[in-house]
């Protein structure tokens, strides 16, 4: 009797390939990345495409730098069995996977059908901007980690959506593992304090991770003035770290 086929589970990719995680509390964990493409917010800092093209690499073996192009959208189901793959030829290798983006909660309806079968090969990590609430809860149970970008206006150029992030956290709940707050030149003292006093008062239990912007792969804010930030944010939040992106000194993805 032939088995029935699987309909397709759609989504444009921007990439997918291995590295360590180089941010928060995972940081040097290695991981497969999904990056996915689309993103609701514009953010003046941002220097990662976001925008799909009518393919995307997908790496050939895993941390080799190799790929070959894949059309998109990409069927999640091609893309799992790959990965599946990858599981079996490398084991142990990959800690989890890290869906990326953009902002991967705009493919939420086809992560639902789509994490059920991953999250039984790989734990799964969120990495979102904490802004899409009523998505998040579709894929909630399948998720073991939630990163949370805190977007605020000195950073991104909008209005901090306050009210949306204070929503997001409360549906992560024990899923949230840190939140993240970018800062650059132009952020203030009273901006970092007001973001330590709004994951105190939102969150039990998780750090605030102050991650200075890079420019070129270099820390563009002066180390002294990151100590006078992170210890305004400590005075709110006992666990405040101060972590800049790794993998940029590594050289790698």
């Amino acid at each position: 009797m032939p088995v029935p086929a699987t309909s397709p589970i759609e989504a444009s990719l921007i990439e997918v390939f291995s590295s360590i995680q180089g941010e928060g509390v995972l940081i040097g964990c290695r991981q497969v990345f999904v990056r996915f493409a689309d993103c609701n917010l514009s953010c003046a800092y941002c220097d990662t495409p976001f925008h799909a093209k009518p393919t995307y690499p997908l790496e050939i073996v895993p941390g080799s730098g190799r790929s070959a192009n894949r059309d998109n959208p990409s069927d999640l189901n091609d893309l799992g069995q790959y990965l599946a793959d990858w599981q079996k030829a490398y084991p142990g290798l990959h800690h989890s996977i890290c869906l990326t983006g953009g902002e991967p909660l705009l493919h939420a309806d086809a992560l639902l059908r789509w994490l059920p079968a991953i999250s039984e090969l790989y734990p799964v990590y969120l990495e979102t901007n904490g802004t899409l609430p009523d998505e998040l809860k579709k894929i909630l149970p399948w998720l073991k980690w939630v990163s949370m970008d805190l977007k605020t206006d000195d950073t991104t150029g909008q209005p901090t959506n306050w009210d949306a992030h204070a929503e997001f956290m409360q549906v992560a709940e024990d899923r949230l593992c840190h939140v993240k707050l970018l800062v650059g030149e132009q952020t203030s003292i009273e901006n970092v304090r007001q973001a330590a006093i709004f994951v105190r008062n939102h969150a039990v239990d998780i750090p605030l991770i102050l991650q200075p912007c890079m420019i070129k792969g270099q820390l563009s804010v002066d180390g002294l003035v990151l100590l006078e930030l992170q210890a305004a944010a400590a005075a709110e939040l006992t666990d405040t770290r101060l972590i800049p992106q790794v993998h940029p000194f590594l050289g790698i993805a």
